[in-house]
């Protein structure tokens, strides 16, 4: 993993582009390079030891049998998001944060299996016998929650960790992890407090190109670890 972070590949990415030098939280100041035209460029070195030691991070705790949650509800990212985090069969928030998701585990929970009672309902007939005005009302209650907790219905348990782009916009969502000392990680912008989260990862977090490019060094570590897992449960049942 170390060896295949590429210097020149998070620079095509636009990994590297800060926000403007007036938007900056000055505890972003080890990881900034230079200023140009106002903006301020972020050092890739110290981004890609950054990937290195949070790739390391997050494939122990996802062969320790836990998942990672990833979190991202801005436009540019939502959708780089879901598809990585699909790929790795990993849970995630791309659409509102639901209050709570952390905090209060249990409710989350229970909106969850009544997607699942619903479906059931349609399984076993059930649904057929309800009036015209039921079924719109339960088919309208599937389609939100399908869309706000859909791709965390196999997450049974909170998650080993959090993996975050932009901590500005999910504050919340920080806040919650925080909380439960859940650790996180993040990509952080130079707009952003690096020391609200366990591990950052100093990078654009506004173009999907480089929210892409991180999460593929991401997802590739999630990967590992998982294969990891799966090596560690055959050699204890062959045993």
């Amino acid at each position: 993993m170390a060896n295949n972070i590429e210097i020149k590949e998070l620079l095509d990415a636009g990994v590297h582009f800060g926000h403007l030098t007036r938007k900056w939280n000055p505890n972003m100041a080890p990881y900034i390079y230079m200023e140009r035209n106002g903006i301020h460029v972020i050092n890739l070195y110290k981004t890609a030891a950054k990937i290195e030691e949070a790739a390391e991070a997050l494939k122990k705790i996802v062969a320790s049998g836990k998942k990672v949650l990833f979190v991202a509800t801005k436009k540019q990212a939502k959708d780089v998001v879901a598809e990585k985090a699909t790929s790795v069969k990993m849970p995630y928030i791309t659409e509102r944060w639901p209050g709570g998701m952390l905090t209060n585990f249990v409710t989350i929970r229970k909106a969850v299996k009544k997607m699942s009672s619903i479906d059931k309902m349609k399984k076993d007939g059930t649904f057929d016998t309800l009036s015209k005005r039921e079924k719109l009302h339960v088919e309208r209650l599937r389609e939100k929650l399908e869309k706000n907790l859909g791709s965390i219905a196999d997450m049974s348990r909170l998650p080993g960790a959090l993996f975050v782009v932009d901590t500005l916009r999910e504050h919340i969502a920080v806040r919650e992890a925080q909380r439960l000392n859940i650790p996180i990680f993040a990509m952080v912008d130079t707009n952003s407090d690096p020391r609200e989260v366990d591990f950052a990862i100093p990078a654009n977090d506004d173009a999907s190109k480089s929210i892409d490019k991180v999460l593929s060094y991401i997802t590739e570590a999630v990967n590992e670890g998982l294969a990891n897992r799966t090596a560690t449960a055959e050699k204890e049942t062959n045993e």
